[in-house]
């Protein structure tokens, strides 16, 4: 009966010491194991709490232990449950090329890290995509046009076999969209390697873009450095233009261009202006199903404009910091007023304005679904509120029209990136 008391008694210290030992580890504190003689004949547990603890104290010590117990169990529990949602997490980033769009404000969205979709991060089906192509071909053989009348009206022997080959590129493209094409009615197991046949077209497609670019760079001395416009033919997260000089403080602002758009939904972001520690200080953007928006410290002002019919259209936005009073102008035409649109706030200095994207951090973080597609041209700035009449002047293309102040549309105002072309301006004439 002795020895078996001490059998139990015996479990019951190793079962506190493994405790101790064990929360010791947890809290980083120090462990310290203590070996007493006790004679043979004598009880262990009454030698134990002799030589220890009262008995009061020993219940206080193993409330305690049960405590720190239950609490890491619990601790354990809840990062399970972390890994958990962690792992669903990543196992959808895995599977996804891309972000989908959501509800999030514009310029508030951050994208999970992985791999860049240089085609756009919105996701497309393969009927968007053939119908992009097909948008980025015919923007390519509109562009070849001009070059022949260029070529015809210079005698350029160069130019004319330049085009030809770009002529022959072309077709090529043609071609591969047309198999792809026929690979989607058919169901060929192909479409597998849909983005290695995306990268050739991608790849190709930037080629073209540069050999079209360069044979352009000849008609520049045949025309003012005013007249030409910007094409964002695509969707994408590459397509924009960086004007090299920043913005200054300003205290009120006249914002004006020219815009050709039949994008659905919304045109996009004709152009962002991000300085340190604010990307949205001062934003153009039309966003999914959204009204356009004017953006100036990130508060958000509704314009009404209509503008994605597939025609050129003149606007322009006036803003002042007293009360944040601020106006929109379509084709020459008053059509909406506000105020409290960020009062007091100056437009801060020393930083980068982008055509054709938003900005989600100081000269990056662009998104595709809220790039702009379309035509832009003669954008300009002023750091005062332009009148009625100097507006309509603008929207009219009188001769009596001026220039912006902080900065005017000249080609050599701008670097250009990812395939977005230059070309000769069609609006004014077309008013005239």
């Amino acid at each position: 009966m002795q020895a078996t008391k001490n059998g139990i008694c015996w479990r019951l210290i190793l079962f506190f010491c493994v405790l101790l030992g064990s929360s010791s580890q947890d809290f980083g504190g120090q462990t310290q194991f203590i070996c007493t003689s006790v004679p043979k004949d004598m009880d262990i547990c009454a030698a134990t709490l002799q030589n220890s603890v009262p008995g009061e104290d020993l219940k206080t010590t193993v409330m305690q232990l049960r405590e720190t117990v239950l609490q890491q169990k619990e601790t354990i529990m809840n990062q399970k449950e972390t890994i958990r949602e962690l792992t669903s997490k990543l196992a959808r980033c895995e599977s996804q090329s891309g972000a989908e769009p959501g509800d999030a404000r514009p310029g508030g969205r951050r994208k999970e890290a992985g791999t860049k979709n240089t085609m756009g991060d919105v996701s497309r089906g393969p009927a968007d995509t053939l119908s992009q192509l097909s948008q980025t071909l015919q923007s390519l053989k509109q562009r070849l046009e001009n070059l022949e009348q260029f070529s015809r009206s210079n005698n350029s022997v160069q130019a004319n076999s330049l085009k030809d080959l770009l002529q022959s590129k072309i077709d090529d493209l043609e071609k591969q969209v047309l198999s792809r094409v026929n690979s989607i009615e058919e169901g060929k197991p192909g479409l597998r390697n849909e983005t290695e046949q995306r990268g050739r077209v991608e790849s190709t497609l930037t080629s073209l873009h540069q050999r079209i670019t360069d044979l352009e760079k000849g008609q520049r001395e045949n025309r003012p450095l005013d007249k030409f416009q910007l094409t964002f033919p695509l969707r994408t997260n590459y397509m924009y233009a960086k004007v090299k000089k920043s913005l200054p403080e300003m205290y009120a602002l006249t914002v004006c261009m020219w815009l050709k758009s039949n994008a659905s939904p919304g045109v996009g972001t004709p152009f962002s202006y991000a300085v340190p520690g604010q990307a949205n200080e001062l934003v153009l953007i039309e966003w999914g199903n959204n009204p356009m928006e004017i953006l100036i410290n990130d508060k958000v002002a509704k314009l009404p404009f209509l503008i994605n019919d597939g025609k050129w259209h003149h606007i322009c936005v006036t803003w002042t910091t007293r009360d944040g009073v601020w106006e929109a102008f379509q084709d020459g035409v008053k059509r909406g007023s506000g105020e409290n649109l960020a009062p007091y706030h100056p437009i801060k200095p020393q930083g980068l304005l982008i055509l054709g994207q938003e900005q989600d951090t100081l000269g990056g973080g662009f998104d595709a679904t809220q790039a702009f597609v379309g035509d832009l041209a003669n954008f300009h700035i002023w750091d005062r509120k332009l009148s009625v009449g100097e507006i309509y002047n603008l929207a009219t293309c009188s001769s009596k029209a001026q220039v912006g102040n902080v900065f005017a549309w000249m080609e050599t105002s701008l670097d250009i990136y990812g395939g977005a072309s230059k070309w000769t301006f069609e609006a004014c004439r077309q008013l005239n």
